[in-house]
């Protein structure tokens, strides 16, 4: 099973985050992203939120 992973460097943002998120399985990468995106990057948590992080998820690991 390949690794999953979200990196923030894939989105535009004004703090230049670099952080990439991996994990197993889908669900724990989305819940993870979602607080990360709550948190750092001041966004609500909400359906659209998750879904949006759902479709950026990829398989392997995020390039250095």
């Amino acid at each position: 099973m390949a690794r999953k992973f979200i990196d923030c460097r894939n989105f535009p943002s004004e703090t230049k985050c670099t952080v990439a998120i991996s994990a197993d399985s889908v669900d724990e990468l989305v819940d993870v992203a979602t607080r990360h995106a709550v948190r750092v990057h001041k966004h609500q948590d909400s359906p659209e939120l998750r879904q949006q992080n759902g479709a950026s998820v990829r398989e392997g690991d995020p390039a250095p």
